[in-house]
């Protein structure tokens, strides 16, 4: 964990595309806010090929980067420690440089979801349907095995998915179930859905939202609402956004980062939502 003080301390997201992160705007208002002047955060595209030059080229002023695609496997043999919760779905997010320069790497994907949820009162479901299949997905199955005892439906476009996500169930120790996107319009009656497609794949569920929804988590937050999101509110169901999943990602970041606690959420929830008006 790094020190909490004030002065000349860097921290960055990294990524490639990355012009369209939000992460700077979060990170910026949590230094601000928390009074730490001398702190900076910026952005970097870098690639796989580019991570390890970049990583050798830091200095000791540096706090942590927050990782994007498609980064977050290609960084973890760079690392000194890599977490049991980023091992489990083989993903960082998240590197904190000590004091004695070792990088440890983390994934704050997984906590975010499952601290989004309960900001919204789901502290555990019977069970959860999930939309898609990729990198985002394993980390709903690894935030549902800590809040869903019960089956979890993976709705998947091909026979490999399928598999796949069938082998994260049994790694990650919940109980999968895969079907094809022909019938994710049944998906929407679980008690949680989770939707982790790219923009514009689920918006032709829209029409197929049930009289009484119960709660979606659509991790997209720009364009927003989505389609399907606003047909769930529409018909009176709880909606958690990818802005939501953002902010509660970021804020175990600034933790990890500058050591100071508690992050502060609401101000960085603002300072989102600002930047995303403005877009």
């Amino acid at each position: 964990m790094t020190s909490g003080a004030t002065g000349g301390r860097r921290a960055a997201v990294l990524g490639k595309p990355i012009a369209h992160s939000l992460s700077p705007v979060l990170h910026r208002a949590a230094y601000a806010e928390l009074g730490l002047d001398g702190w900076s955060y910026d952005r970097f595209e870098v690639d796989e090929a580019g991570l390890d030059g970049f990583l050798a080229g830091l200095g000791p002023e540096w706090a942590g980067l927050s990782l994007t695609m498609p980064l977050k496997r290609a960084v973890m043999p760079l690392l000194d420690e890599v977490s049991e919760t980023a091992a489990s779905v083989d993903a960082v997010n998240t590197v904190v440089f000590t004091e004695d320069g070792r990088k440890v790497g983390d994934n704050t994907d997984i906590p975010g979801m499952v601290a989004a949820l309960r900001e919204h009162g789901i502290e555990e479901v019977e069970s959860a349907a999930i939309l898609g299949a990729g990198a985002t997905a394993s980390s709903a199955l690894a935030a549902l095995a800590r809040i869903c005892p019960g089956e979890v439906v993976v709705y998947v476009r091909s026979a490999a998915r399928a598999a796949e996500m069938r082998e994260w169930g049994e790694r990650l120790d919940v109980d999968v179930r895969t079907a094809d996107w022909a019938d994710a319009a049944e998906a929407l009656r679980a008690p949680l859905v989770i939707a982790t497609t790219p923009a514009g794949t689920a918006d032709a569920l829209a029409g197929s939202v049930p009289e009484r929804p119960a709660t979606l988590f659509d991790v997209l937050y720009d364009p927003w609402p989505t389609e399907l999101a606003a047909r769930w509110s529409m018909f009176g169901g709880a909606v958690v956004g990818g802005l939501d999943l953002l902010v509660h990602q970021a804020v175990l970041q600034v933790e990890r980062m500058t050591g100071r606690t508690p992050a502060p959420l609401e101000a960085m929830r603002r300072a989102g939502e600002r930047a995303l008006a403005a877009r």
